[in-house]
């Protein structure tokens, strides 16, 4: 059978979501829960998975679990945005998802495609066999993948609901990060981070880029140097030193070593030691916090984990 799909629809950049303070009730939003995990556009095409992530790479090796999908689709040419997550008892958990997304050996790709199967939770319909739905409201969108979208092991739908301030306490009740908040009317704005869909989050989580180490004669570092860009300009945010297994650490530290350079690449204002070791910013991780200080700092920050799916020029202080 022939390919459909428009060749100019490889790689779509995922619409994003800004950040709201407080949930709300609003007749003219939909609510859903917020699951912590790895965006993903699936594209699937006369039987075929193919699986792109934010940072437009093609993850479907990582995934192989996922090659029964087209069978729980009602639609032979479909383009999917959704979330690829690993639950723990019904609960997103991020840390089981990372070693997913950081391994490419093949053998244990297999291996913990079993132990650890992922799920892949849709929330929106980017192209169906009529054509693109970018300008369609989103309303009209949910209605058209509620018609195509059968429930299994390795794909659901992410449900809606009407009321954000009884669904965020719900979530967070049994262990979610928070909702996300969309406009019923609004269109699909790839790469855009919209107004129209917005996060209501339970904690302060930040994903960062990682701008240097402070060196450490017990561990591999003490902390990590965090930035963000404000514009044009990447400003230190602060240094999370908490969180880290010892993997963790030898795996960043490694990474690290290979983006080592002696210029900082942030407008600093770190007392000058010997300890600090400077990095070229590409590597992001992401870091809870209670709350920004009134300095611009993160409060108490605990590293959760890094995050290969996002780009360095995604960590803005807009996120």
């Amino acid at each position: 059978m022939p390919s459909v799909l428009p060749t100019d629809l490889w790689p779509i950049k995922p619409m994003l979501a800004r950040r709201a303070e407080e949930p709300f009730d609003s007749k003219n939003f939909i609510y859903e829960l917020k699951w912590d995990g790895t965006r993903c556009i699936a594209y699937i095409e006369n039987g075929v998975i193919r699986l792109q992530n934010r940072r437009l790479i093609d993850i479907t090796y990582r995934y192989p679990e996922f090659k029964g999908i087209p069978g729980s689709i009602r639609a032979s040419n479909v383009i999917l945005d959704g979330e690829i997550v690993v639950l723990q008892e019904g609960i997103p958990d991020f840390k089981r998802l990372q070693s997913r997304e950081q391994t490419d050996d093949t053998h244990r790709i297999a291996i913990l495609s079993r132990l650890s199967p992922a799920l892949f939770v849709v929330f929106d319909l980017l192209f169906l066999e009529d054509g693109t739905y970018f300008d369609r409201p989103l309303e009209k969108r949910r209605k058209s993948l509620e018609g195509i979208i059968e429930k299994s092991d390795f794909i659901i739908l992410s449900e809606g609901f009407d009321q954000g301030t009884a669904l965020f306490k719900e979530a967070v009740r049994r262990g979610f990060e928070g909702i996300m908040a969309k406009e019923i009317h609004s269109t699909y704005q790839p790469g855009v981070r919209s107004p129209s869909w917005l996060k209501i989050k339970k904690s302060l989580d930040i994903d960062a880029i990682v701008c240097g180490w402070l060196e450490s004669e017990k561990r591999g570092f003490s902390s990590l140097i965090l930035g963000l860009y404000s514009g044009n300009r990447l400003i230190h945010i602060g240094q999370v030193g908490t969180g880290f297994t010892d993997e963790e650490m030898k795996v960043i530290k490694a990474q690290l070593k290979k983006l080592r350079t002696s210029t900082p690449p942030l407008d600093i204002d770190i007392p000058a030691t010997e300890r600090i070791r400077w990095v070229r910013p590409q590597m992001v991780v992401r870091v809870s916090a209670m709350q920004w200080t009134s300095h611009g700092r993160l409060r108490a920050p605990v590293f959760i984990g890094i995050r290969p799916d996002k780009s360095p020029e995604e960590c803005t202080d807009q996120q």
